[in-house]
């Protein structure tokens, strides 16, 4: 199934402001809310869809990579869609909070736990891990359930007390417009309870930060900037909600022999002005092992030659890009006699005129501090 274009779908040009794109998804969302349209499937299609190209291009991050790679490049991305209204609800209660209080959903999802919150972290690769993939130990810090409390946030000793205003539903019925909705409380925070002797080692909040460090496979062909999603690795849920996911963002050294433009790789060689002059066969680095290389005779600097499939591993295919070689031909300097005479001959021969001897000592001479 073809993927509409998310700008086109919010009605934006590409160019648009993180406000515009956010207004535009308000009207929109409004427009198809189930809670307007009831047994309307077409319109849940279509709320999901704007609620799917607002979780990117809300997220600048992910906006540049769909910007850069498009639908393809969101994939093992963070956010590249939902699988049902539910998530949507769930992940945009700033959203629909200012619009609708969440709806009747809110209120569900408070009682049955909110999800924990996403961890990022990065790695810093060579450009030959990148290539060919590898596994790397990345060091990350979240909280866990406290020890000292079990999780609860009371001091040991003291159990937390039903929140007087909800009930220790976590939710209270509100009315706006044309709605009637449950709204997170705003005593208990959808907690249903409240502590009032706190756990002195989390301070109430029944969770304490640990150190975490884990080992995660990098996919042969990951480029500067992506990121890495793991599942589940994230901070833990609220209330016995779902843990939240750890994105890992790639940073690429630069090589000191090879540039790197998507799968592809240049090298520039410099060549002697009689290996260009006369051909020769000269070994080129490749990420693997060195390749032999005809030049033939009179290269020019600035020619161009391709080694096929000695590039980088393309993301998610089987086959590599090329290793395109780059032919500088450098002028000799610090000459020998024997070498000066045997370019001034070459040169007679082919009648081209070349400065003396004693003009280029009287030159010299003239630069000398």
């Amino acid at each position: 199934m073809i993927t509409r274009d998310y700008y086109e779908i919010l009605g934006v040009s590409r160019t648009a402001s993180g406000d515009e794109i956010k207004k535009a998804y308000r009207r929109l969302a409004l427009t198809y809310h189930p809670d307007r349209n009831p047994d309307d499937p077409e319109a849940e299609q279509k709320f999901k869809e704007v609620s799917d190209a607002y979780s990117v291009l809300s997220d600048q991050e992910k906006r540049a990579i769909y910007d850069r790679y498009g639908h393809e490049g969101l994939k093992g991305q963070a956010g590249a869609g939902f699988s049902n209204v539910e998530d949507i609800f769930s992940s945009f209660s700033d959203i629909f909070g200012d619009l609708f209080g969440m709806g009747s959903r809110r209120g569900a999802r408070g009682r049955r736990g909110l999800q924990g919150e996403h961890i990022r972290t990065e790695v810093v690769l060579t450009l030959k891990e990148a290539a060919f993939g590898t596994t790397k130990d990345v060091t990350f810090k979240r909280h866990e359930i406290c020890s000292t409390c079990s999780g609860s946030g009371a001091k040991p000793g003291t159990t937390p007390e039903t929140c007087p205003l909800c009930g220790g539903a976590g939710a209270i019925l509100a009315t706006q417009g044309i709605f009637r909705v449950q709204q997170t409380c705003p005593k208990c925070r959808g907690a249903g309870h409240q502590i009032k002797e706190k756990c002195p080692d989390c301070r109430g909040s029944g969770r304490t930060v640990v150190e975490h460090t884990n080992s995660i496979p990098i996919q042969a062909g990951v480029e500067d900037g992506m990121q890495i999603r793991v599942s589940g690795r994230g901070e833990p849920g609220i209330n016995g909600g779902p843990p939240g996911d750890l994105y890992v963002l790639v940073h690429v050294r630069q090589d000191k022999d090879f540039i790197r433009e998507g799968a592809d790789l240049h090298y520039e060689l410099p060549i002697s002005f009689a290996q260009a002059a006369l051909g020769a066969e000269v070994e080129v680095p490749t990420l693997q092992e060195p390749e032999s290389l005809t030049i033939p005779r009179g290269t020019q600097t600035g020619e161009r030659f391709v080694l096929k499939g000695k590039g980088v591993q393309m993301l998610q295919r089987p086959s590599r890009g090329d290793l395109y070689v780059h032919v500088r031909v450098v002028t000799p300097t610090n000459l020998s006699r024997k070498e000066e005479e045997l370019l001034r001959a070459l040169a007679e021969e082919a009648g081209e005129n070349v400065a003396s001897r004693s003009k280029m000592r009287d030159f010299f001479s003239k630069i000398k501090p």
